[in-house]
């Protein structure tokens, strides 16, 4: 390719987006990496030989190397439940943990997702865990189906290399459980579940809200470390949450991770609504088994959520 041939990087940048995503666990940091990735090709298009790769698969090993230098000396993006035991006090104090970099969500609003079962964020939180290269051999063989021979010169390593660090990778996630239990958030039996739990958010129902769980369902919230196992110690801090905001709430349904999610709106008097939190759910045999409760301001930014809700808009919308 010689330096002055048109070339068009932009239609892969949304799925690089997703590939540094699984590797980052930042949507945030994804997006910087991946701007990176596409100034580095463009610098380098003079040195692409069509004959030993397709642009696609250039551009990913460039993006993996990106990744895994942005990963040297970087600690895991957790979820509170991957860090203790669940509490058993409602009243527990709801301090952040501002020093712990937190798995932060995915907005699918913005991307054409087509692996969504691998976008998941106990699938990404799992990854997390796993050492860098082999956490690029896990997503770039069983996520984005390269061959052994692609990963091995994308890696700059060995086919048996890429064999080896895939099988130990597998099996580091047996615990992960099966994507294909959790089901998509445009089945019908799903949306009726969040239909249902919206609304009883909105009139601050706990017992409804109770109904709606697996008996065994967490509850999380980064940044604050503090996590609930259990319909009933889910439900009692709920009773603390709308004891302390009140009722008359909004809810706004999206999608987060190819998982449903809510954007919750706590009543201000005499102004309208102001966000409050960003829900994701995980939905198994017609309940609620898991809640991950976003509070950060910069993840309301990357689903592109209006702070605040007006009075007169949210009576317009009724």
């Amino acid at each position: 390719m010689r330096h002055d041939d048109p070339v068009d990087f932009e239609p892969y940048r949304a799925e690089l987006v997703v590939f540094c995503y699984r590797m980052l666990g930042s949507f945030d940091e994804a997006e910087d990496l991946v701007q990176d990735t596409l100034l580095r090709a463009w610098k380098a298009r003079g040195r692409y030989d069509p004959a030993r790769a397709s642009v696609r698969t250039w551009l990913y090993r460039i993006a993996t190397n990106v990744c895994l230098t942005a990963l040297k000396g970087h600690r895991r993006r957790p979820l509170p439940s991957g860090l203790g035991v669940p509490s058993d006090d409602p009243g527990a104090p709801l301090v952040p943990a501002l020093d712990v970099p937190w798995l932060e969500p995915f907005p699918d609003a913005r991307f054409d997702v087509e692996a969504r079962a691998d976008l998941r964020l106990a699938w990404v939180a799992a990854v997390q865990v796993l050492p860098a290269r082999q956490r690029a051999v896990l997503v770039l063989r069983e996520v984005l189906a390269f061959t052994a021979a692609e990963v091995a010169e994308q890696l700059g390593t060995t086919v048996a290399a890429v064999n080896s660090a895939l099988q130990r990778a597998r099996a580091a996630l047996t615990d992960v459980g099966d994507a294909g239990a959790v089901t998509e958030p445009d089945d019908p039996e799903v949306q009726a579940v969040i239909q249902r739990y919206m609304r009883a958010f909105e009139a601050a129902d706990v017992p409804a809200l109770v109904r709606l769980l697996a008996d065994d369902a967490v509850l999380e919230m980064p940044p604050v470390p503090l996590w609930y196992r259990g319909s009933r110690d889910y439900g009692r801090f709920m009773e603390r949450v709308f004891g302390m905001r009140g009722t008359g709430w909004s809810m706004r349904a999206l999608t987060a991770n190819g998982q449903p999610a809510l954007a919750a709106y706590t009543p201000v008097p005499a102004r309208g609504h102001r966000l409050h939190t960003l829900q994701v759910f995980t939905v198994t045999d017609g309940r609620i088994a898991h809640n991950v409760v976003f509070a950060d301001p910069r993840v309301f930014d990357a689903f592109e959520l209006p702070h605040e809700i007006p009075a007169d808009e949210l009576r317009r919308e009724r």
